[in-house]
């Protein structure tokens, strides 16, 4: 059995999130969180038939390849699912300089200090305005 029929056989339940699913981008090796974004049905179809993680932009209403535009993409090497059904954690590797649209590797590169500073946590991988605005 090849491993998009067993993935097939541990499906999310798209119906408790109105057909949205959140779904978290974990850095295989690491373990980093890199990004949260949604899946639907399509979504979830089209990266169990690709290999590349595909989202659902809520803001453009449309399917959405990550890395599509900047290259970025994200290859897909496991996938997880919570006790519910409606939680998504995808373990991929991240191809280029990072998974956020602000060039860093995470979006998850500010840190709330007790004091109420931010701290800012690494080094941005890519130019945004140079990626983007091809």
């Amino acid at each position: 059995m090849g491993e998009k029929e067993v993935w097939e056989k541990m499906k999310p339940d798209f119906d408790k999130g109105n057909g949205l699913l959140p779904a978290i981008a974990q850095d295989w090796q690491t373990g980093q969180v890199l990004m949260l974004a949604y899946m639907n049905q399509t979504a979830w179809e089209k990266t169990l038939e690709t290999g590349q993680v595909h989202y659902w932009s809520r803001s453009r209403n449309e399917l959405w390849l990550k890395g599509g535009t900047s290259g970025h993409v994200q290859l897909l090497k496991e996938i997880w699912i919570d006790c519910d059904d409606d939680t998504i954690l995808l373990k991929i590797e991240q191809l280029g300089g990072g998974a956020c649209h602000t060039g860093y590797r995470s979006c998850f590169y500010r840190r709330l200090e007790t004091d109420g500073t931010v701290a800012v946590s690494g080094e941005k991988g890519f130019d945004p305005q140079e990626v983007y605005s091809k």
